[in-house]
């Protein structure tokens, strides 16, 4: 048996080894199985086409943690239970500043707006407009829209959705409701219903500016970022400067998904 022959083929195959490429980490991203316009396990949600451009700028495939936002304990739950968990490292949407996690710069601005039938012509151009004491509003519960009816004892005219907290829902419900005319007006966060809007042409959208009719500052508009675990400036540094190069890149994505970018408004 020529053993010299035999030691040869297993040189050759530890040196290719070494010649193959070092599979890139992944970007690993806490989203939801089953919430659009947000995201869902086929990738149709906006924050999983956002994920999806990050992971190509970086270089890195996506890696999905899935965990409900909803139910028992809402987002913070959600947080607690992957980011904070370190079983995931980015979420693709927080408020920015939020004290829960650590936030990137923002990489849009979005807005609680009014949406109602453009055939009705209401004039409400703030929560504070004469015609919205006559109408039927819907809002989400545990919003700043529940807040301002509350504020401005309104709330008895109000019809509730619980569409962040029940699974069952989806937030196209709401607009639904507008068409069958079980309330007059809705209130809520553009981008729930963005992707909906597009079936809905019929639908005026106004954004609600922000106030300070009763005193304290009311906020309607939000700059939103990407959330990483508290202490991780490393990441947190690489996804700030990616956002500042590709801004751009990053609004169309979002606008080519419903999501409607607004300049902050007061009154």
């Amino acid at each position: 048996m020529n053993l010299k022959g035999m030691v040869m083929p297993l040189a050759i195959t530890s040196v290719s080894l070494l010649l193959l490429p070092t599979p890139a980490a992944a970007l690993r991203v806490c989203a939801d199985p089953d919430y659009l316009p947000y995201s869902n396990r086929a990738g149709q949600g906006f924050e999983n086409r956002v994920a999806q451009t990050v992971g190509k700028i970086l270089g890195e495939p996506v890696q999905y943690i899935w965990a409900s936002y909803r139910g028992h304990g809402g987002f913070t739950q959600f947080l607690a239970s992957t980011i904070d968990a370190k079983k995931c490292d980015v979420v693709m949407s927080i408020p920015y500043g939020s004290r829960d996690e650590l936030t990137t710069r923002p990489y849009y601005i979005s807005s609680y707006v009014f949406v109602f039938p453009k055939t009705r012509n209401y004039n409400i151009t703030s929560i504070d407009s004469p015609a919205l004491k006559k109408l039927k509003i819907g809002f989400e519960r545990d919003t700043p829209a529940e807040e301002a009816l509350k504020l401005r004892g309104m709330i008895s005219k109000g019809v509730p959705f619980d569409v962040g907290e029940s699974t069952e829902q989806s937030p196209a419900v709401m607009l639904q409701a507008l068409k069958t005319r079980k309330i007059d007006v809705l209130i809520t966060w553009q981008p729930s219903i963005g992707a909906f809007l597009r079936q809905y042409s019929e639908m005026e959208v106004v954004p609600i500016p922000s106030t300070r009719a009763l005193g304290a500052p009311e906020q309607y508009s939000f700059p939103m970022s990407m959330a990483v675990r508290m202490g991780d400036q490393a990441l947190k540094k690489r996804l700030d400067d990616l956002i500042e190069k590709h801004q751009a890149e990053l609004s169309s994505v979002l606008s080519q998904n419903g999501v409607k970018l607004y300049t902050p408004q007061e009154r």
